[in-house]
C-alpha cells in the first residue's frame, strides 16, 4: 500500500468496521488524517438524518470553519495560538504539517459511520462470494475484486444513485449495455451474479489498457479515460495520483475508490475481529439457471416448471414490470432463475411459444391463468382482426349509418374500360393469381381458427 493512501484507508477501515451510523466525523476532504472530531448524532438514530441532526451537523459544519479560518489568519500572521487553537494545529501537524491549515475551513467535510450496514453487508455477502469468485477466476482476474460491491452498494441488491447507477455493482445504463442487456424488458444490473459477470469483463478490460489493478480499480469510478490521462502525467503510481491529480472530475469519490477497497477488503476479511457480536452469513445462491432458447412470457415459464410468477418474480430481479406483469415476453436468451432443484424435476426447456390465448368469447377479460399478448388491444390488433374482418382474415360487410345513404352498386366495366387497363408494353407484365375454389383452402394463421375469437373484436 503507498504511503501517500495509508491515512485514507486508515479513515475507511473506521467508517466501515468501527463508528456506528450514530456518530459523525467531521475531517479534512483532502489530508484523510486530519479528523477534528467523532461526534455522537443526538436524537434517535435512523437510516436518515431527521430534521434536527442535521441542524446539529451544519451547526457543528459553522463551529468548525470559523475556528480554522481564526488559526489559518493566526498562524499565517504568527500569532499567539489559544490551547483550543494549539490542540486544533496538533492535528494538522500530526498528519504531516501545519500547513494543512490553508484553506481547511474550505474542505472540511463531514462523514457518518457505516458499521451496521457493512456488517449488513457482509452476511448478504454469503449469498453471493462463491459464485462472484467462479466469475473473477473465469476472466482471470484476482478474485479478491468480489469485494468490491461492499464499496459501491453494502451489497444492497436495491441500490441507486442520484445519478443512475443500479445495483450491487452499480453499472451506469450506458455502460451497463455494453456488458449486458439493459432494455424496456430486462435490467441486469440488477442481477448481482449477472452483473458481476460484467463486472469482471470490465475490469480486465480496464487492466489490460492500463497496466495496474490500483488504477483499473479507480477506473472502475473515474473511467479508464480518466485514468490514462491521470497515467500519462504520473505513471502507474496510485499514491501520485491521489496526491496530485487534479483532472476535472476527479473528486473526493475517485480520489478515495482504491483506499475504500482496501480498507473494505481489510474489515470484511476480518470480520469477526471488527464485529465480535458475531456475523451470520446468507447461505450461498442454491438456484438453478435457465437460458431461454426462445422469446416467452413470464407465466409460460411458469406454468411449464410448476412454479408460481410471483416466486420466479422474486427470484429474477433483472426482470423488469412489463416482465413481470406479463406485459412483454422475455427475449431469447435471457437468464431465469429457478428455485433449487426444479430442473431435476423438469429437465426439458419451456416449449416455444406462439402467443395463442384462450378468452370467453363474452368477456373482455383473458381467462383465468392465461396470458394475453401486448397487440391484443383494439389499437395494436393485426390487420385481419381490426373491425371490418373476420378473425379468419375476410372482410365484413361494412356497418352503414341509419342516416346515411347506402353506397350505390357499380355497373360491370365496358369493353373499352376493360382494353383501357390491360398493362403496357413498359409496365412489368405478371401472371394472375389462380381463382380460389370452394376446395381451395384458406391461408394458415394462428389467428384464423374459428375457436379463438378475435381479441380486437370486443
Amino acid at each position: 500500500m503507498p504511503e501517500e493512501i495509508r491515512p485514507n484507508v486508515d479513515f475507511w477501515r473506521h467508517v466501515y468496521g468501527v463508528w456506528s451510523r450514530g456518530q459523525v466525523a467531521f475531517h479534512d476532504d483532502e489530508h484523510m488524517g486530519v479528523i477534528y472530531e467523532v461526534a455522537t448524532l443526538p436524537g434517535p438514530t435512523q437510516g436518515g438524518y431527521t430534521g434536527y441532526q442535521k441542524q446539529w451537523i451544519n451547526a457543528k459544519e459553522r463551529e468548525y470553519r470559523w475556528r480554522l479560518r481564526e488559526l489559518e489568519t493566526k498562524v499565517r500572521a504568527g500569532q499567539t495560538l489559544t490551547p483550543a487553537d494549539k490542540a486544533l494545529a496538533a492535528k494538522f501537524e500530526k498528519a504531516g504539517s501545519i500547513g494543512y491549515v490553508y484553506g481547511a475551513s474550505e474542505r472540511l467535510r463531514s462523514q457518518r459511520g457505516l458499521r451496521e450496514r457493512f456488517r449488513r453487508g457482509v452476511e448478504i455477502s454469503g449469498r453471493y462470494d462463491p459464485a462472484f469468485r467462479e466469475i473473477m477466476r473465469r476472466y482471470g482476474v484476482p478474485e479478491d475484486l468480489a469485494y468490491l460491491p461492499h464499496v459501491e452498494s453494502s451489497f444492497q441488491t436495491n441500490a441507486r444513485s442520484s445519478v443512475g447507477a443500479a445495483g450491487v455493482w452499480q453499472f451506469m445504463p450506458g455502460t451497463g449495455r455494453l456488458y449486458m442487456d439493459v432494455n424496456g424488458t430486462v435490467d441486469e444490473r440488477l442481477d448481482p451474479i449477472l452483473a458481476a459477470d460484467g463486472a469482471a469483463r470490465y475490469l480486465s478490460s480496464a487492466y489490460a489498457k492500463l497496466g495496474g489493478w490500483p488504477l483499473a480499480i479507480t477506473s472502475y469510478n473515474h473511467g479508464v479515460g480518466g485514468m490514462t490521462n491521470a497515467k500519462a502525467m504520473y505513471g502507474n503510481d496510485i499514491g501520485r495520483i491521489v496526491k496530485g491529480y487534479d483532472g476535472k472530475s476527479f473528486k473526493f469519490a475517485s480520489r478515495n475508490f482504491y483506499a475504500e477497497f482496501i480498507a473494505a477488503r481489510e474489515v470484511a476479511s476480518h470480520a469477526n475481529s471488527y464485529f465480535p457480536e458475531g456475523v451470520h452469513y446468507d447461505q450461498p445462491w442454491p438456484h438453478d439457471r435457465l437460458v431461454l432458447a426462445s422469446s416467452m412470457p413470464a407465466n409460460h415459464i411458469a406454468n411449464h416448471y410448476g412454479v408460481s410468477t410471483g416466486t420466479l418474480a422474486s427470484l429474477n430481479l433483472h426482470w423488469r414490470d412489463r416482465a413481470r406483469s406479463g406485459q412483454a415476453s422475455l427475449p431469447s436468451g435471457t437468464t431465469v432463475w429457478l428455485p433449487a432443484g426444479t430442473t431435476r424435476r423438469v429437465a426439458s426447456q419451456p416449449p416455444p411459444y406462439f402467443g395463442s390465448t384462450m378468452i370467453a368469447a363474452n368477456d373482455s377479460k383473458p381467462a383465468q391463468g392465461r396470458y394475453r399478448p401486448p397487440h391484443a388491444s383494439r389499437r395494436h390488433a393485426p390487420s385481419q382482426c381490426r373491425p371490418g374482418r373476420s378473425p379468419h382474415g375476410a372482410r365484413q360487410p361494412a356497418r352503414t349509418h341509419p342516416l346515411r345513404r347506402p353506397p350505390r352498386s357499380r355497373s360491370p366495366p365496358s369493353r373499352q374500360q376493360q382494353r383501357s387497363r390491360r398493362p403496357s408494353p413498359r409496365s412489368p407484365r405478371t401472371s394472375p393469381s389462380p381463382p380460389r375454389t370452394a376446395q381451395s383452402p384458406r391461408p394458415s394463421s394462428m389467428w384464423s381458427s374459428p375457436r379463438r375469437p378475435c381479441i380486437a373484436s370486443q
